[in-house]
């Protein structure tokens, strides 16, 4: 048995097709002329884009629309003028159109794969596959034809990349087996919206496993079995008979309220990223948005979005969601995020630096900007504020007096506007032991499980070593989350949790009896924790 992680539910049997590409050797390619190589770039360019742009048709067939914007981002990424530029110059100093582009290719990968945060680390991937796609237009190597194995096909690869995963005929796949790659990972975002088993950073995996051998895939654990034997190949069938039947009977939990046996209602959201994204929520049943991330509103620009830019997407996902609440999350920013443009300092330990709620209440004018769209969101639903990474009293009294100043500039301009409850995500020790005092200023609680996991224990989850410490059932993370709950509860405002520990089915009892009122989970999540939730007491 080969062991990995867990990152698309589901079981797949069938057999192995080993994805491996030819090797992207160019040394024998010989310089021409700069106008020469720079028509070759060009014309992979185009290439490339025509061939993006067809993906991306065939991924959102297969996967929708939130997922197709990975590769839109592709196009957004190869379309800077800053990165064609510096691989002309390159050129021009004597490189071959490959080695322009696969150097500053990878001047950028290693930018991105230096820096803490997780989401950024994962651009480092997206321009690998921008990397390998313009090597293997300017060589002429043909991929596998991953759109053409045949039905209970179980795809082995090293890396699974979006452009790989646009091409899969989902109906043939059976099960995804990576090398590399976490639950995080585009691969595994991919593989969850097309509903297809993935066991990911599996070690050896195309090596260990041959072309034709057939494979058991344990998408829950991250586990695969090659060459099981009929007794085992009968376990896993039985249970993926049982999966698919008791996915079916979630279809049930859409439109039904999540109700306890004794009768108590808890609330369950849906988490996005983009405004788009709120057609995923209520596509799977979800009665709210728990957390919108401000940040991706931010990113792949060269300015600043505008208060317009921002109303309008602020307020399409409250005119969507009606009565329904939409949290809003202030912009969670900081050291270890690449933003060029608002001339972010590179710091020792960006994590516990200039980041989030202290780099907003440092830049009051960025912030005003977002709290006066929020504020005129709000006349369109029902909206409210969060604020990130709050560790003090003083910074959500900070917060809420711009926010007054706000409200007074908009009342002034005659636009409408509407006021906004502010809350604040407990994702530190320090807002957790001092949450009674918080819940005398903030409107309500949000638990951001992740954060305040690593930040509790000390562990920087993307560290294979300290792995085993990042763990949500340490005591130390379960009695910060308990009496989060109950200063909210004795103080009267309510408390959610967004983190992913919400959708754990280990944990959901816990939390219902502690008596956490909302839990805001992936939108495939939804219903399955609607469902938890149900079965308890």
């Amino acid at each position: 048995m080969l062991k990995g992680i867990g990152a698309s539910q589901g079981y797949g049997i069938g057999r192995a097709v080993i994805i491996d590409d030819t090797p992207l050797d160019y040394s024998g390619v010989r310089y021409t002329t700069p106008d020469g190589e720079k028509a070759r770039l060009d014309r992979a360019v185009e290439d490339f884009t025509k061939e993006t742009a067809q993906q991306i048709a065939a991924l959102k067939d297969s996967a929708g629309e939130k997922e197709a914007l990975i590769l839109e981002g592709h196009l957004t990424m190869l379309q800077d003028p800053f990165m064609l530029s510096q691989m002309k110059e390159n050129i021009d100093g004597g490189s071959v159109a490959e080695a322009a582009a696969d150097a500053v290719c990878n001047m950028f990968i290693d930018m991105f794969s230096g820096v803490e945060d997780e989401m950024m680390r994962q651009r480092a991937s997206d321009i690998k596959d921008i990397r390998d796609s313009l090597l293997k237009l300017l060589l002429g190597v043909n991929s596998v034809a991953i759109e053409k194995v045949p039905a209970g096909s179980i795809l082995v690869a090293k890396d699974f990349t979006p452009s790989m995963t646009s091409r899969i005929n989902k109906e043939n796949v059976a099960a995804i087996v990576t090398e590399i790659g976490g639950v995080t990972s585009h691969s595994a975002i991919l593989a969850r919206a097309m509903e297809i088993p993935a066991a990911l950073s599996v070690p050896d995996a195309t090596r260990v496993i041959r072309d034709g051998d057939e494979l058991v895939v344990d998408g829950f654990k991250g586990e695969v079995f090659p060459t099981p034997d009929e007794s085992l190949k009968a376990d896993y069938a039985a249970r993926q008979e049982k999966y698919l039947k008791d996915k079916a009977a979630l279809a049930a939990f859409f439109d039904k309220p999540a109700k306890t046996k004794s009768g108590v209602v808890k609330q369950v959201y849906g988490n996005i990223g983009k405004a788009q994204d709120v057609e995923n929520v209520l596509q799977n049943g979800g009665e709210g948005i728990g957390l919108f991330r401000t940040e991706f509103l931010f990113m792949d620009r060269d300015t600043a979005p505008t208060e317009e830019e921002q109303f309008e997407a602020y307020a399409a996902v409250a005119r969507a969601m009606g009565e329904r609440e939409v949290i809003i999350r202030t912009l969670d920013i900081g050291g270890d995020k690449a933003i060029d443009y608002l001339s972010i300092e590179k710091e020792e330990n960006p994590f516990l630096g200039h980041r989030a709620i202290r780099y907003c209440l440092d830049h009051e004018e960025l912030f005003k900007t977002q709290l006066r769209a929020l504020l005129r969101a709000a006349a369109c639903g029902n909206v409210k504020i969060m604020l990130p990474l709050v560790t003090t009293v003083d910074e959500i009294r900070a917060a809420k007096a711009l926010l007054a100043v706000c409200r007074a500039e908009l009342e002034k301009e005659g636009k409408p506007f509407k006021d906004a409850p502010v809350g604040v995500m407990i994702e530190t020790p320090s807002a957790a032991l001092i949450s009674d005092l918080m819940a005398k200023e903030a409107a309500f609680f949000s638990i951001g499980t992740n954060d305040l996991t690593g930040y509790t224990m000390a562990v920087d989850r993307g560290n294979a070593k300290v792995k085993g410490l990042y763990d949500v059932f340490q005591p130390s993370v379960l009695r910060a989350i308990e009496m989060t709950i109950k200063n909210a509860g004795a103080a009267g405002i309510p408390v959610g949790m967004c983190g992913e520990a919400a959708a754990d089915p280990r944990l959901i009892p816990s939390l219902v009896e502690w008596g956490l009122d909302e839990f805001s989970v992936t939108p495939t999540s939804i219903l399955q924790t609607k469902k938890n939730i149900c079965d308890c007491e």
